[in-house]
């Protein structure tokens, strides 16, 4: 690590220690050549994720984008920020441990529903409405009712 000060290569470390909760490393530094501290931050390089939209056009990941749409969908339900953050953390991780460089919103929207639907099925139908573009009535009802089957199916097995 260069001196900050004096430029030398020749620096020492004095101290480490966690930080950001455990997402990197402080480290108290001392230049060899003129003996003045710093501090430096090593933190783990991620590969940036891309996602392919669905005219085919390529962005960075965005957290805030699905945390967004899942907000909205959640609204005036009895969901808490903490349960939303969780599940945004658990798609990440999932999304993250695929070691894909590039992946379709398709496949972000369908890990978000998944999700959604085990939290709270008002959400999820309100997400799905706008993720899979309801053209009408119909098609909302034909969510509604595969999520009815769904239920009573669960009903039946004695399950919630």
């Amino acid at each position: 690590m260069k001196c900050p000060f004096c430029n030398a290569e020749d620096t020492k470390v004095i101290d480490s220690r966690p930080a950001d909760d455990n997402s990197s490393i402080r480290r108290r530094r001392q230049c060899i050549v003129c003996g003045k501290r710093f501090t430096t931050y090593e933190k783990l390089e991620t590969m940036p994720l891309m996602v392919i939209k669905k005219d085919r056009s390529r962005e960075p990941y965005d957290r805030s984008k699905i945390e967004a749409g899942i907000i909205c969908s959640c609204h005036k339900r009895p969901v808490s920020t903490k349960q939303i953050s969780r599940m945004i953390d658990e798609i990440e991780n999932e999304l993250f441990s695929m070691e894909e460089k590039e992946i379709p919103t398709h496949i972000i929207g369908e890990k978000v529903m998944t999700k959604l639907k085990q939290l709270d099925e008002v959400a999820y139908v309100r997400f799905a409405s706008v993720y899979r573009e309801f053209k009408d009535v119909n098609t909302f009802i034909e969510e509604i009712g595969k999520l009815l089957s769904t239920g009573s199916r669960k009903e039946d097995r004695g399950q919630d």
